[in-house]
């Protein structure tokens, strides 16, 4: 199903193709991110991607609740963004050589992560409040606050740490 499919209709068809959406990418994050705590050089990012795996573990499971609220089984759709956007940070995660550097690239590659997630959060929370959806919406902003969180510690260690020693 596109995301202009027929297949949706109405507003709770699309807040269901959307929440399945950012399903599968949670779960393809969950996949990626013990590849870049390997990659990682520096101690402090490599703690960082270590707790958002735990904080991700968490974010599915509080869609799995939402999935449940609704009394569907959970799953995903294809999310192609997500895929691409991982796909993009593999490439470039193999083609430096320079850890701190590489670093740099990581953090880069996980805010790419961070900011889809970010716009597909608000607007799930924006829907389901509009829905009625109430406890759906405050699941969704339990995972929302973790990747704005997560965001602005990325942010912090990329300006005070890493991307000054990869530029050197």
């Amino acid at each position: 199903m596109g995301l202009f499919s027929k297949d949706i209709k109405t507003m709770d068809d699309l807040f269901v193709h959307t929440l399945k959406d950012i399903y599968y990418a949670e779960n393809q994050i969950l996949k990626a991110l013990p590849k870049m705590i390997e990659k990682a050089g520096d101690t402090q990012l490599k703690q960082g991607f270590e707790q958002h795996l735990r904080e991700s573990e968490g974010h599915v499971r509080n869609l799995e609740e939402v999935f449940r609220l609704m009394d569907m089984e959970p799953s995903g759709v294809d999310c192609p963004a997500i895929d691409g956007i991982i796909q993009e940070a593999n490439e470039i995660a193999g083609e430096v050589e320079d850890q701190q550097v590489l670093d740099a690239a990581l953090i880069a590659a996980a805010q790419a992560v961070e900011h889809y997630e970010i716009t597909r959060y608000g607007t799930l929370i924006t829907w389901a409040n509009q829905l009625g959806l109430d406890d759906s919406a405050e699941l969704l902003e339990l995972n929302l606050a973790e990747e704005k969180a997560t965001d602005e510690k990325l942010t912090e260690l990329a300006e005070t740490r890493i991307n000054m020693a990869a530029a050197r």
